[in-house]
Order: C-alpha cells, then structure tokens, then sequence
C-alpha cells in the first residue's frame, strides 16, 4: 500500500531523517516510534503529501506520490494530526463531516445518506454518538481528541494516519482507541500511527518503525525493533525487556 525507497525529510535547512525504506501494507497497523523532534510527525505529512522529501520516493499502491492530484490523495489517505484547529463555533458533527468533502465534487455541499452513514458510523466508534449537537468550543481536550479521529474516520480512506492520537486521553479510553485501530487495520485498512509509549506500541502494532540518530534505526516485527540496544541506541536510556505472553514490553533499566 505505501513504500517507501530511501526517502529523506528536511526541515528549516537541516536533515531530519534519511534512508527510510519500508513498505506498510493493508491489514497493517504500524507504529512510529522515536524521540522528540526526530521527524515523526514529518514523515506522516510526507506520506501524505503535505510536506516536500528531500530525497527518495513514496509511492501508494504502485504510483508515485507526486503523480497523484491532492483530491487522489485526499481520497486514499486521512491524516489526523494532534494540533487540529477547527472553528470552535461547529458541533461535533460538523467537525466529522468535514472528513466527508474529499467525496463530494467542488460545487456539491449538500450532504448524502451516504455520508450521514458514515458521520454516524465514526461518531459511534469513537463513542461520541451522543455528542453530535455539541458545540466543539465545549469539549475537553481529550473528548476534542476523539472528534478529530472521528473526522479522520469519516474520510473513509484506505489508509488513516494519526499523528499522537492518545495524548489527552485517560488510560482506558486511550486503549479502546488502539484497540479500535487494531480492529480497522484487522478489518483491511491501513493504520499509521505516532506513539510515544513503547508498551502500547508492542501491546497493538503489527510493525515499528523506529526512528534515530538522523535516520531509520528499525523497521518489523516488534520483537525485533524492541531490544535495550536498539532503543538505548534511539533514546539515550538503557532500557530492560521483559517478553510476556503478550509481546515484548520495555522498562528503564533504572527499574530493576
């Protein structure tokens, strides 16, 4: 679905990242991982085209990027980011439906049964059925968290990126959305995803793509991303593993 071929990404006149190679397929929920202002969230608005590459290719389903229309890319790939503005005067479902425009030719603005499907559809999966007529300016940073991925969700893309979709959210509304993004990418999509917490990332990924040190330290499985080599290596903390029947989860060595 996306390959990646020795891209590189800069920013304000300096590299960021290079030698990325990796190719995320459907039915796949991949986790990007690495410390602050490595070039996570860059690489998310490259993948869809929001952001220049300074070497390399990114290629969706066999075609380049930069052959594609932003209505193609629009259509195939949605990106939630965590610094979202929206007009707070908007209810809560008028946020989400904006994620139903990429469907819609320029001069159609009314909406569908089809879109009010799919807004519905997003709202209930984010557990926000019940706050559609809500104004946005009302929500708290964690409810407004769960309207944006419900807006990304409405898209109705292929793939969906989300740029730290569990910041501000409590401990078990943060594990129903991974456990949600687990399902859709069991379920055929395409699920790419900034996280900070390595356990929640080895609990629900299929892939890590690790990021440090100027470039791609690992990308697979995540037992093999998650060893204390590599993960001193990315952040600069020695780091312990214990391998549960769950997967591998990591602790400061500090811990022990």
């Amino acid at each position: 679905m996306i390959a990646l071929r020795g891209v590189a990404i800069a920013a304000g006149g300096r590299t960021l990242v290079e030698a990325i190679d990796a190719r995320i397929g459907a039915c796949e929920f991949t986790a990007v991982l690495g410390p602050n202002g490595v070039g996570k969230t860059t690489l998310l608005r490259a993948i869809r085209g929001l952001a220049p590459i300074a070497h390399g290719e990114i290629a969706i389903d066999g075609r380049p990027l930069a052959q594609l229309t932003g209505l193609e890319r629009a259509q195939r790939i949605a990106f939630v980011t965590a610094d979202e503005t929206l007009t707070e005067a908007l209810t809560v479902r008028d946020v989400v439906a904006l994620g139903r425009f990429p469907h819609h030719r320029w001069w159609q603005w009314n909406e569908t049964p089809h879109d009010g499907a799919a807004i519905e559809r997003a709202l209930a999966d984010v557990g926000m059925n019940r706050y559609g007529d809500r104004l946005f300016g009302t929500l708290s940073s964690g409810e407004r968290q769960r309207a944006w991925i419900a807006m990304g969700l409405a898209q109705a893309t292929p793939v969906l990126m989300l740029d730290e979709p569990t910041s501000h959210l409590d401990v078990r509304v943060a594990h129903e959305l991974l456990a949600l993004l687990r399902r859709l990418a069991a379920g055929g999509r395409t699920i790419v995803c900034v996280l900070h917490d390595l356990n929640d990332a080895a609990a629900y990924a299929d892939r890590l793509l690790l990021l440090g040190c100027e470039r791609m330290l690992a990308y697979g499985r995540p037992e093999a991303v998650l060893t204390p080599q590599i993960i001193e290596r990315a952040y600069g903390i020695a780091m312990q593993r214990i391998d549960t029947p769950h997967g591998p989860r990591m602790l400061p060595a500090a811990l022990r």
